[in-house]
């Protein structure tokens, strides 16, 4: 017998189990008994261990490619070396007789395929009514017709060339007549899958299918062997066949009469064969596929054979309104981004399903510059926009790739769809939709802990009267009064949500009462993202002293590009109001002591403000742009520098 190996299963339908394959490749030397004999019935007190169902597993199927491509199944079987009384046999015969002698054996098992499996369980199938003929008619696909050209036509004809050898010494033109039906094995090969799920299934599902199956392992022609290996056989065959033929070829000497036929011959064998590796590639597809939709709980809205698995991979979600991100998983499919939560009790299913965003809406990919969050990236699609976290920066540019190629992918098939819009490297990162696009797709939120007041009535929050709410078109962060609206959004299948006025306005078109129109900007309204944008010199300063009140230690400090002499204080980046404005012109800017070098001053008639720079680089722009701006000087047009060049 030939080398055995340990299988795992892992077919839906049967547990996994572990099992042992067995592959019988006879040849002149090898001590391999003879073929085996019609199936007879077991003795009724005949006992098989393991005779439940066992499946094929799909680490069997990725390995098989590599052992048929090397050879490895056939060096435990190889020609004895010793010699026989006599001329020794040339070496290209040996190889004809290794193929004779394996076609033999492999002509039993697509006899106990069937004339024995495919027929008992016609017979029980007709006879009990159980299960239908048609399932296992599906099973067995068109084993019948390779039997017969195997057992009728293949073999007979090797027999008869082997033994009239001495007087016609090739087999190519044998090969190059039969080649053409090896074509039958495309359909098998393609109904491979199917018939293994089916054959689970039913093996679960019916007691009469499943005992005739077990009686027929348990019999002595069956090997020992369950029937999903049997049907592997066909699977394998057209790859040995080239090896061997391949082998015989490069045997053959130069001036052989049969190297052009068996050179030929090999070439059809070639394309018959990629039919067999292209159908075990796409049963490996099917069967990652698979073992995904079942970490996933099969949920039907998403089980779709026609899906490639691209990537997936644990990544950190950033959360609005928490300061610690949140473990996430993600799978990305040709079509679709699975955007899922990992369960604590792993009990079926290992993760659930949040959100499922499409490719094919999604508008940009790209990474944010973002120093609290290193490595984190924005997917932005049509049914929500995700800010995440990935391990590394080689992780999150492979997501980045993964999922611009599937976009890319989906662009070629629908010229339609627009082109993914991704900013260059380095671009301030647009926190606000265009208004062509409000409700056809999900905004990006803009944090909770990025703006201290409403982005709408620029009202400070606070923890009791006046909490964070997020307008679901624009993504702002608004407070109640002003976000005490409702429109229907498309991208959230036509729902009302919660919106802001100025949304609420541009959707519905409806007039807003005058008691909730907006109010006249006050001094102090100059929003920080514009200033930020188009500012001559901005960075976070600690405040120190009381002079600085209620706004704290730390603030967002601005000298903007329109008011180049007005010194603006936020307590965020994003905030719409300032808390302080100090007028600089006339202020004496004195820097840092001894005791602290990164600290600086503000003084005018009584009046000090105390500022201390993170580093004293950072405190020496800031002392010569407030010097600047001190003196009454002011940008002549839109390319001169900050104030501290």
């Amino acid at each position: 017998m030939g080398s055995e190996e340990a299988l795992s299963a892992g077919t839906p339908g049967a547990a996994s189990r572990v099992c042992k394959l067995e592959i019988e490749h006879c040849h002149p030397g090898c001590r391999c008994p003879p073929p085996a004999e019609p199936w007879t019935e077991p003795n009724l007190g005949e006992t098989f261990e393991g005779s439940e169902p066992r499946t094929v597993s799909r680490r069997y199927l990725s390995s098989l490619k590599n052992k048929l491509s090397s050879g490895a199944w056939r060096k435990s079987c190889q020609p004895g070396t010793h010699p026989g009384p006599g001329t020794q046999e040339p070496e290209e015969k040996k190889i004809v007789q290794e193929l004779l002698e394996t076609e033999k054996a492999y002509v039993a098992r697509l006899h106990l395929l069937d004339q024995v499996f495919f027929q008992e369980l016609l017979r029980e199938a007709r006879s009990s009514k159980a299960f239908p003929e048609d399932v296992v008619r599906l099973i067995f696909s068109n084993i019948s017709s390779i039997y017969q050209f195997h057992a009728q036509f293949f073999l007979p004809e090797l027999q008869r060339r082997l033994d009239d050898w001495t007087a016609t010494p090739r087999i190519g033109d044998v090969i190059q007549k039969l080649a053409p039906f090896l074509k039958m094995y495309s359909e098998y090969v393609k109904n491979f899958e199917r018939a293994v799920e089916l054959l689970a299934t039913w093996t679960d599902k019916s007691a009469p299918f499943q005992e005739v199956i077990t009686r027929i392992q348990s019999s002595e022609a069956s090997s020992s062997l369950t029937l999903q290996h049997h049907m592997l056989e066909p699977v394998q065959r057209i790859p040995r066949y080239e090896l061997l033929l391949k082998e015989y070829v490069q045997k053959l000497p130069a001036q052989a009469p049969d190297r052009a036929d068996a050179q030929k011959a090999l070439d059809m064998i070639f394309s018959a064969a990629q039919h067999s590796n292209a159908a075990i590639t796409e049963m490996e597809r099917l069967q990652d596929l698979w073992d995904v939709y079942q970490r996933l709980g099969l949920e039907d809205d998403i089980v779709d054979p026609s899906n490639t698995l691209l990537r997936e991979g644990p990544v950190l979600k950033i959360s609005f309104r928490r300061s610690d991100p949140m473990e996430r998983y993600l799978f990305l499919f040709n079509n679709m981004l699975l955007y899922c939560i990992p369960k604590v009790i792993q009990v079926g299913a290992q993760f659930q399903v949040r959100t499922r965003i499409d490719v094919a809406g999604m508008k940009q990919v790209r990474e944010l510059t973002d120093a609290e969050f290193p490595y984190s990236f924005l997917v932005s699609g049509k049914q929500r926009t995700l800010e995440l976290q990935a391990r590394s920066q080689e992780e999150m540019i492979s997501w980045i790739q993964a999922c611009q190629a599937a976009i890319d992918q989906i662009e070629k098939r629908n010229e339609t769809f627009k082109a993914a819009v991704q900013g260059p490297e380095g671009d301030t990162q647009e926190q606000e939709l265009q208004s062509e696009e409000l409700g056809l797709r999900a905004p990006q939120w803009v944090r909770d802990k990025m703006v201290t007041m409403c982005m709408r009535c620029r009202e400070p929050f606070n923890a009791l009267t006046r909490r964070r709410h997020h307008c679901r078109a624009c993504g702002y962060v608004v407070c109640a009064k002003c976000s005490d609206y409702r429109a229907e959004l498309k991208y959230d299948d036509n729902r009302p949500n919660r919106v802001c006025f100025h949304c609420y306005t541009f959707l519905t078109g409806n007039v807003l009462p005058e008691d909730k129109e907006d109010k006249r900007r006050g001094i102090l309204e100059k929003g920080s993202t514009t200033g930020s944008e188009q500012s001559l010199m901005c960075s976070f300063l600690q405040l120190v002293g009381d002079k600085w009140g209620k706004s704290g230690p730390r603030g967002w400090c601005v000298i903007p590009r329109d008011d180049p002499l007005v010194l603006y204080v936020y307590a965020a980046p994003q905030d719409m109001r300032a808390h302080t404005s100090v007028p600089l012109l006339g202020y004496q800017v004195t820097a840092g002591t001894q005791a602290d070098p990164r600290v600086f001053q503000l003084q005018q008639s009584g009046q000090l403000y105390t500022f201390k720079a993170e580093t004293e680089e950072l405190r020496d722009r800031w002392v010569k742009a407030m010097e600047r701006a001190a003196s009454g000087w002011s940008p002549r047009g839109p390319n001169d520098g900050d104030l501290s060049d």
